[in-house]
């Protein structure tokens, strides 16, 4: 493939991690969630920032490596990634579907099924808020970042269409 060093960003529940772990079983690629890089995973207290020097040393290490996937919903702190990507994987489908994906891991998470964060309801009705101004907000502005240091970028709304491309090179 191509393709060795991939950003994937999308709003909340879009699918980042589900499509960047089936790329990286696929093509053999260490994969990276900016949430374990953004939070402080260390905090005894839910959302607590990891201090921006740690968050610049953590990155730089990735972008040092011959291939990568970095996923994630941020995008200000994020330039060098965009800059360095051979290939940035825009997800943006639906909100309703981002909507049921993100109470679907709540209610995992909640009932023991899956690994939990320390969120609370507030903070799931939060993020719920927040994904519904994602589209017109961060992704708005996140796309206008990337077309201004990086060309190598597509639109996907599944997962299916990014291994089509990956595998054809057709979008």
């Amino acid at each position: 493939m191509k393709y060795k060093k991939i950003h994937i960003i999308g709003g909340p529940g879009s699918g980042k991690t589900y499509c960047s772990k089936r790329i990286s079983k696929k093509f053999k690629i260490p994969v990276f969630d900016l949430d374990n890089i953004f939070w402080d995973n260390n905090s005894d207290t839910y959302g607590t920032k990891t201090s921006y020097e740690k968050r610049e040393k953590k990155l730089n290490q990735i972008l040092k490596m011959d291939k990568y996937i970095i996923e994630g919903v941020y995008y200000s702190w994020l330039i060098k990634s965009f800059k360095t990507a051979d290939l940035i994987i825009i997800l943006n489908n639906s909100v309703w579907v981002r909507d049921f994906r993100i109470t679907r891991r709540f209610l995992k998470r909640k009932l023991g099924l899956v690994k939990s964060k320390k969120e609370s309801l507030k903070d799931f009705i939060n993020l719920v808020k927040w994904n519904h101004k994602y589209d017109k907000n961060n992704l708005k502005k996140a796309v206008t970042i990337i077309k201004s240091v990086n060309e190598k970028y597509c639109f996907f709304k599944s997962y299916n269409g990014i291994k089509k491309f990956l595998i054809s090179g057709k979008n």
